[in-house]
């Protein structure tokens, strides 16, 4: 188990919930550090006067922020910082329900899971799950995390509620902000058909497993084999040359599978096509939302094919 970072109330109307956040994210694979070349020493930051070049401890080190004025700044002190905390910052307020999958990516920063914090809590977090799962809905609030004010967006998930932080209106950059203007041009109509049938040959669902960290790997077996005193030379593979294309049309043609896929509606769980592989789990959570199965958000893929095909026959 690992600690929380947030403890307090969420309130869904005039109902307290008392809750903890845990990260929902790690950081995987070997730590880099740094040492000075030919030598184990390793390298560690200090913090120093930049006037003085001295190390200060770290009780006599406050917080600052720049002014109007060029290379001036005003010092704050940490309980000036205390006492502008939003009232009640121990606790986040559902304000309002959007509608799922309303919130683009790019608002996202980090994302928590929420657990009860007392056995007393857990009956109206349950509710508040299967309220928000049944309605399709996510709540949006505020908090403050980490020393600073966030918007929030609570969701159902596998069966427990995420607390996502997102970014203010005014950190999210425009495009026109950081690059160059894209310069318009209308797509051919045949190279538009082509990409289009592309695309629907290389469609697929989502599945994380799908993808894996080789740079990982391969920097785990390189610590490995140095450790036990080897060498490691890393040969990339290279994709076979089709020979050069003659055009945007051309090129497509070539990156057309030989036997595209063909994309339909997934079979009914109880009648399997033959050939076809068996529905998703994302298909068949939308097929037992559609037959109200009772507790599909944490079910297993094989629960929710029994249960769809036990309510289909119904």
């Amino acid at each position: 188990m690992v600690n929380p970072v947030w403890v307090g109330t969420l309130m869904f109307g005039q109902v307290p919930i008392g809750v903890r956040l845990y990260s929902a994210r790690e950081r995987r694979g070997p730590v880099l550090h740094q040492f000075e070349r030919g030598t184990a020493d390793r390298i560690r930051y200090v913090r120093v006067n930049e006037r003085t070049g001295e190390e200060v401890p770290a009780e006599d080190v406050v917080r600052g922020a720049r002014t109007a004025v060029e290379d001036e700044y005003v010092i704050l002190e940490p309980e000036e910082l205390e006492e502008i905390l939003p009232h009640g910052s121990r606790t986040m307020h559902l304000d309002g329900f959007v509608s799922e999958s309303s919130v683009a990516p790019l608002w996202y920063a980090s994302t928590y899971y929420v657990a009860p914090r007392d056995p007393a809590d857990a009956e109206p977090y349950q509710l508040l799950y299967a309220a928000l799962d049944r309605t399709r809905r996510v709540g949006t609030a505020t908090a403050v995390l980490r020393d600073r004010e966030w918007p929030v967006l609570v969701e159902p998930d596998r069966g427990v509620l995420t607390a996502s932080t997102l970014w203010w209106p005014d950190e999210v950059r425009t495009p026109d902000d950081v690059m160059p203007p894209v310069p318009r041009t209308e797509p051919g109509k045949e190279e538009l058909g082509l990409a289009c049938e592309l695309v629907k040959a290389l469609s697929t669902d989502w599945d994380p497993d799908d993808y894996s960290d080789s740079y990982g790997r391969r920097l785990a077996e390189l610590v490995r084999t140095k450790a036990r005193g080897g060498t490691i030379t890393h040969r990339p593979d290279r994709p076979e040359s089709s020979g050069e294309a003659t055009g945007l049309g051309e090129a497509l043609r070539r990156s057309l599978p030989a036997a595209p896929r063909r994309r339909g509606r997934a079979p009914s769980p109880r009648t399997p096509v033959r050939g076809e592989s068996r529905p998703t789990k994302r298909e068949l959570l939308r097929r037992a939302s559609e037959l109200h199965v009772r507790g599909r958000s944490r079910m297993s893929r094989d629960e929710l094919e029994e249960a769809v095909t036990r309510a289909d026959g119904d």
